[in-house]
């Protein structure tokens, strides 16, 4: 029996009718005020962040005290219904003003503050710090922050260990100027999604029966057997934490002069232990204010939030091993939540000006994951290459007139897969988050229907021809 080619378009993410009133607006910026955040200890405004505790540290005193959590958020993810969003992830106000100006509460000076530039000033008379707490309409100040946990050192480490392993090929320039001590400590703006909805599934599926091969030496020919099901599933689920970057300049991944997708690789962040913005948490670091809008941002939720529903499912079909061909996907939400969070790296830029691209070597300043992109010498590379293709020629002709192989070919082609494999080491073009399967989810209340078919022979494909069950759709921009 043949196999069909032929695969529905699997349909949009639905959102139920709930969902379409108007959101609920969750003010996380309760309490807050600008001016003088103070110790509560004994009062000074020079407050930073102690990277061994966690704890924010007031630097006078040396007391440390706990971070505050954000109030008013669903905490369980099962009763989300319509849409929550955090005040911080409002939309960005098209006139809001960058620069704010108010008074110091113990001088009574006025200080002025560019969000542009930072979140903190010190008061020109009496030298308090004073910092925005209100969240402003311009996406400066988020709903939460997430605290730097790995310091320089181990930062600087970590990046001089991954450049180090990359020296061979690693362009002349840039190993002359390369320093870890470069590496700056970065707030980066995200969005971080919660999800609860309603997957169904269906399509159809093919289990391997045997595998054998027909004809003689160089006619010899795989075939395969396999049983065809129609598949159904359906079932609760919960996706807890989606990140996606709210920066319009890094949500392009496929940028042609700088390389975001390494900063997106680090993915994901334990933004669980997320706390209340205080603009403290951002001293001695840059950071980039939020200039995307949850409108903006939903259709690569949507298109994500599918992937890992389709990823879930793939728990349950196991005995699939040739493939499922969903021909109808529909994930229907019934409540989302969001919230905009400041979350923490430590980034190394070089630009390579005869490329005229920025490279990055970002590392994630909570788990330590590592990626970057090397600039390469090209001309060292394709050498190297040539070398090891005429070499991979060689031992083709030797294998040719003195060993019986069917594969003795891929010896020309050596030269090509070295530098396909050097060059993916050193840029790490297709570096990026896997968020269909390193966010955390949870399925319930599954239902499961297989019937069968009927039993194909004789086919030639190795895997079921249509099979997208591991498709992956929301991954870049």
């Amino acid at each position: 029996m043949q196999e069909s080619n032929e695969i529905n378009e699997p349909q949009s993410v639905q959102t139920d009718a709930g969902a379409a009133n108007e959101p609920k607006i969750v003010q996380t910026d309760t309490g807050a005020k600008d001016g003088q955040n103070k110790c509560p200890k004994c009062g000074a405004t020079d407050i930073s962040l102690n990277m061994n505790s966690g704890l924010l540290r007031c630097n006078f005193c040396r007391h440390e005290f706990e971070p505050e959590k954000v109030a008013g958020l669903e905490t369980d993810l099962s009763k989300l219904e319509g849409q929550v969003i955090g005040s911080g992830a409002q939309d960005i106000a098209a006139d809001s003003n960058d620069v704010v100006t108010f008074r110091c509460s113990s001088c009574g000076a006025e200080v002025v503050i560019d969000t542009n530039e930072a979140l903190q000033a010190r008061c020109h008379w009496c030298r308090n710090t004073l910092s925005i707490g209100q969240q402003i309409p311009n996406g400066a100040v988020p709903d939460v922050v997430l605290p730097f946990k790995i310091k320089k050192d181990e930062a600087k480490a970590e990046i001089e260990k991954f450049v180090g392993k990359r020296q061979f090929f690693a362009h002349p320039q840039f190993k002359k100027e390369f320093s870890a001590e470069n590496v700056m400590s970065v707030y980066l703006p995200y969005m971080v999604v919660d999800v609860n909805a309603h997957a169904n599934l269906s399509g159809q599926g093919e289990h391997l029966i045997r595998k054998y091969t027909r004809g003689t030496g160089n006619d010899k020919k795989t075939y395969y057997d396999a049983d065809l099901y129609n598949v159904e599933r359906e079932f609760d689920i919960i996706v807890d934490g989606l990140t996606v970057e709210s920066s319009a300049d890094k949500l392009n991944n496929k940028a042609s002069n700088k390389t975001n997708n390494i900063i997106n690789s680090i993915m994901p962040f334990d933004t669980e232990n997320s706390v209340k913005w205080n603009a403290n948490y951002l001293k001695g670091c840059t950071s980039e204010k939020r200039d995307t809008n949850i409108d903006q941002l939903k259709p690569i939720v949507n298109a994500q939030a599918k992937d890992i529903s389709r990823y879930k499912a793939n728990e349950t079909l196991k005995e699939y091993d040739r493939g499922v061909a969903w021909s109808k996907e529909e994930l229907n939400v019934k409540g989302e939540q969001w919230k905009a969070a400041y979350l923490p790296v430590w980034l190394y830029s070089y630009f390579q000006k005869d490329k005229k691209l920025l490279h990055y070597v970002a590392v994630n300043a909570r788990t330590k994951e590592t990626m970057g992109s090397v600039p390469i010498n090209m001309p060292k590379l394709f050498g190297i290459s040539a070398i090891v293709e005429a070499i991979g020629f060689v031992l083709f002709l030797l294998t040719y007139f003195f060993v019986d192989s069917d594969y003795s070919w891929l010896l020309l082609t050596a030269g090509f897969i070295y530098y396909a494999i050097m060059y993916s080491k050193y840029r790490n073009k297709s570096a990026r988050h896997y968020h269909e399967k390193e966010t955390k989810a949870t399925m319930d209340n599954l239902r499961k229907a297989d019937t069968l078919v009927t039993r194909r022979t004789g086919l030639t494909n190795a895997r079921m021809i249509g099979a997208n069950n591991t498709a992956v759709r929301g991954s870049t921009v």
